[in-house]
């Protein structure tokens, strides 16, 4: 969210290529409270809310039910829940009811300013339309992580200032990593299941 609004990558490229002398880049926009709804309240999708609260930005969502325990609003639909915010996040699971749950219609009631980010699956986001409102300015930006037919990502994308690129690395860390593999090493001892990969 921070590296599409402030958009980090292009005034990193912009100082790297000698052009600050010439005059100051663009203004951005300032991530602090901006409205954030997200796709399925999970235990990643909490996680982006707890953070964006840190920013003061006022949080809403779209799950298959009311989740309980939580002070953010509820929308029963994705397009409700897109007309009603400034940056859409996509964190629920792919399954045959989210395959492109993100699509023409709620791009559209996201609108040209909206900011989508995807950090779940390709396929959650119909990418045809996507490119194509990107390309004509119907939507703010984008930050993709995740492709519908990956490593192959559309072309037309690669010379959009106001979209931010990565290969598929949201959990890509080495603490991360590490956290997974000791869940998967935990889980396997108490469900008496033998490891896929012991050494012996």
């Amino acid at each position: 969210m921070l590296s599409v609004l402030r958009r980090i990558c292009e005034c990193d490229r912009y100082v790297k290529k000698g052009l600050w002398k010439a005059g100051d880049c663009e203004l951005t926009s300032k991530f602090s409270g901006k409205t954030v709804g997200i796709i399925g309240l999970g235990r990643i999708g909490l996680a982006i809310a707890k953070r964006a609260e840190a920013f003061s930005c006022p949080i809403s969502y779209y799950a298959r039910s009311v989740k309980p325990n939580t002070n953010y609003k509820y929308y029963p639909t994705v397009v409700e829940l897109a007309t009603n915010c400034e940056i859409l996040v996509v964190a629920c699971a792919l399954t045959p009811e989210t395959h492109y749950i993100v699509n023409r219609e709620v791009i559209d009631a996201l609108g040209a300013k909206g900011i989508l980010i995807n950090i779940g699956r390709g396929p959650h986001v119909d990418e045809k339309e996507m490119v194509s409102v990107l390309l004509d300015g119907r939507l703010g930006g984008a930050e993709l992580d995740v492709f519908e037919n990956e490593p192959e990502v559309p072309d037309k994308l690669f010379g959009l200032e106001n979209v931010v690129l990565f290969p598929h690395v949201s959990s890509g860390t080495q603490e991360t990593r590490k956290e997974m593999l000791t869940l998967s090493l935990v889980e396997a001892y108490f469900q008496n299941k033998s490891l896929l990969t012991p050494v012996v």
